[in-house]
């Protein structure tokens, strides 16, 4: 029986990784410097230890990051999981202070009943350890959750850790190739838990 459903963040609940990469790579061409997606890639869903792109070229272009909202189905998903009466996480490889300004932002704060974050783990993904302290913060199991992911760093976490895993992709991490083991959905919009529990009961 399904008990929890632990959400990512960015990319996942709003479309930072779409936006970042749009001003890095601006950024880059305004001196003659190509960013590729395969490089960029190396950085969405964990840190910025495989590539950081502020290490080569910082630029302070990072307006468009105030236009994003809620990407679709993401706030229906977080009201009928309450309803239901299932836990909520969020498993962020980003940190609590730029979880905290968005949540308070778009009025989520009160849904989730863990916050996991790079704060609070030694290894954030690819690594598992987020979703397994998510998972014992919420005292569920493994199979007893549903993660919701976007790129393939997390998606492999998620799985790693045990969890359903499904990857609603944005418009950069559609781009990149994925592993196994998960479920792919192009939007939450059409569904809701209840098609999420059945899906994933056995």
């Amino acid at each position: 029986m399904l008990k929890a459903i632990i959400f990512d963040f960015d990319g996942t609940i709003i479309d930072t990784e779409t936006a970042w990469y749009t001003v890095f790579k601006e950024a880059y061409a305004h001196y003659g410097v190509a960013l590729s997606l395969e490089m960029y890639a190396k950085c969405l869903g964990t840190n910025l230890q495989a590539f950081n792109p502020y290490t080569y070229l910082v630029t302070s272009h990072a307006q468009l990051m105030e236009k994003e909202t809620l990407r679709p189905g993401i706030l229906t998903l977080l009201q009928q999981a309450k309803e239901a009466g299932l836990q909520i996480g969020l498993a962020s490889s980003s940190s609590r202070q730029w979880i905290d300004q968005y949540v308070d932002k778009l009025g989520i704060r009160d849904f989730f009943d863990c916050y996991c974050t790079a704060d609070t783990v030694t290894n954030v993904k690819p690594d598992p350890e987020l979703y397994l302290q998510a998972l014992k913060q919420l005292g569920v199991k493994g199979k007893e959750a549903i993660a919701i992911e976007d790129s393939p760093n997390g998606a492999q976490a998620a799985v790693a850790a045990g969890l359903y895993t499904v990857v609603i992709p944005n418009a950069i991490t559609k781009q990149l190739p994925f592993g196994t083991g998960h479920h792919t959905m192009d939007t939450l919009e059409p569904n809701n838990v209840q098609e999420l529990l059945t899906c994933f009961s056995q």
